[in-house]
């Protein structure tokens, strides 16, 4: 993996989000759901698209803190248009775990 400058990183605005809501997204090729994630009083609502069915269920997520990239340009998934890339890692199956702050913070906060 290529080496990248700290005004590199700079350049990836990443923050923490509540998710208000999700639902099935049942048009996606594989298994996902589509979520709603308020960033804040500077960013608002934004919505998003998962592949996360394998260890959340949407009564879950709800209400849920995630971190996510939130100035990737839009990109159409299907019929959703996804604002922001909410951030996970792989499990020893290869499966989404979401990454979330491990103490409460408020929502909008930059990562750095």
């Amino acid at each position: 993996m290529a080496e990248i400058t700290f005004d590199d990183f700079m350049k990836v605005d990443i923050r923490v989000g509540q998710i208000t809501r999700a639902e099935p997204f049942p048009e996606a090729r594989k298994p996902a759901y589509k979520l709603w994630v308020d960033m804040g009083p500077e960013l608002g609502v934004k919505k998003s698209s998962a592949q996360i069915t394998v260890h959340y269920d949407v009564d879950m997520l709800v209400g849920r803190k995630v971190m996510a990239v939130v100035n990737f340009p839009p990109r159409q998934i299907g019929p959703v248009m996804s604002e922001i890339l909410v951030l996970g890692v792989p499990d020893k199956n290869n499966e989404v775990v979401l990454l979330k702050p491990d103490l409460d913070v408020p929502i909008g906060g930059r990562l750095y």
